[in-house]
């Protein structure tokens, strides 16, 4: 093994001293967002307190969320495994939390805003990872010509399915999260208020090319999640990749930020602190960037389109489409005694919140996506097997032996 696989970057000495003197001295610039400027839909509910700032108040509703504990058995890659080793969303969210924490505390930024939109950022993400993010999307579209996307869908978990009344400034981060789109630099725009986000929103449901187009972070703290979470997962892939025995690491050309999951971490996290400190906004030298670039673009062709990863995913589609329709007519005839009544609509009326007009009385091929989005992976193949027990249509999981 080269020695150049294991290169970890330090932030230059000239850096690491000032970080230091501004801390002893208070001098450094205060660009963080206070918790006194959130914004909530309703003002005159949870006011923050000394115990409780406004961005700590988002957390705790996050995490006390009835779908946050969905996050275990949500696969990321690799969704028909049957191997603890591989990683579910529930670590992932906690990876982008540490990275971006770790950020930010160079940064100085507010560490309860990065925490509650990088714990929030998938909650509203569909089982099987983003191939069930796409097969809902044309089943929502085809219906109602709407798109479905699990950052848009996010926001509605914590905005709507559960009115929490979370903070402008966290819902702006986790709609604006989207990991796919890799920058530079990110240069966080404002956003005033709720009415300029709710037409945002609504405009990612016409056309997903909106998500890219008018999505962006309106905080710093924001803008550190969003690349955290193509940090967290461009290595810790690869680790899954190599124990499913899809990849070797070794196979990764080993550029500027390494090959590994360690490596890649604290290689791009010392950069971005090292061109970001005292800055407006977020960046990260050429080189690094190009690296991240081709790290990951070395991901999708020797992970993520390998067919040993892809193949299982030509039988959930169908088996998705069938249990969309079933839920749909369930629904239309008020079947009260199928799942989509006695799983889903009772299940959220639990939740004991104020909304406009009643769950039930949403759009019944919403109440359709809302449902399967909000399904573990293990869960959706249990329904399908108990809406369709005839059915010769499963999955074969890949075991440990």
């Amino acid at each position: 093994m080269a020695k150049s696989q294991l290169r970890y970057e330090n932030l230059s000495a000239e850096m690491e001293q000032k970080i230091l003197n501004d801390r002893t001295n208070g001098t450094f610039e205060n660009l963080s967002f206070s918790d006194e400027n959130a914004i909530r839909r309703n003002a005159n509910r949870d006011k923050p307190s000394v115990i409780r700032p406004a961005f700590a108040r988002d957390i705790d509703k996050i995490m006390h969320c009835p779908y946050y504990n969905r996050y275990a058995d949500k696969t990321q890659v690799f969704s028909f495994y049957k191997n603890d080793d591989l990683s579910r969303r529930s670590l992932h969210v906690q990876l982008v939390s540490r990275i971006a924490r770790t950020i930010g505390k160079a940064l100085n930024l507010n560490l309860d805003l990065i925490e509650a939109i990088a714990l929030g950022h998938d909650i509203g993400h569909t089982p099987f990872g983003h191939a069930g993010e796409s097969f809902l999307d044309e089943l929502l579209f085809s219906h109602t010509g709407r798109h479905f996307s699990h950052n848009i869908h996010s926001i509605r978990v914590l905005d709507k399915i559960f009115p929490y009344n979370i903070s402008l400034q966290t819902l702006n981060g986790i709609a604006s999260h989207d990991g796919e789109m890799e920058l530079c630099e990110y240069h966080p725009k404002p956003i005033e208020n709720f009415e300029e986000f709710d037409k945002q929103i609504e405009a990612c449901y016409i056309d997903k090319e909106n998500v890219k187009k008018l999505l962006t972070p309106s905080t710093l703290e924001g803008c550190v999640m969003r690349i955290s979470d193509i940090i967290a997962y461009l290595g810790k892939d690869r680790q899954d990749a190599e124990k499913a025995n899809i990849v070797n690491n070794r196979d990764f050309d080993d550029g500027t930020i390494g090959i590994y999951n360690a490596q890649i971490i604290n290689n791009l996290i010392t950069n971005i602190v090292e061109n970001s400190y005292g800055k407006p906004y977020i960046k990260m030298d050429q080189e690094h960037f190009d690296a991240l670039r081709k790290a990951k673009s070395d991901n999708y062709s020797l992970i993520y389109k390998q067919e040993k990863v892809g193949e299982a995913y030509n039988t959930i589609k169908p088996m998705m489409a069938e249990m969309y329709e079933k839920l749909l007519e369930d629904l239309k005839n008020e079947n009260k005694s199928s799942p989509i009544f006695t799983h889903h609509i009772d299940y959220v009326n639990k939740a004991h919140y104020t909304r406009e007009k009643p769950y039930e009385e949403t759009e019944p091929n919403q109440i359709v996506v809302d449902y399967i989005a909000s399904m573990t992976d293990d869960y959706f193949v249990d329904l399908y097997a108990h809406l369709f027990p005839k059915s010769d249509k499963k999955i074969i999981y890949k075991g440990y032996f």
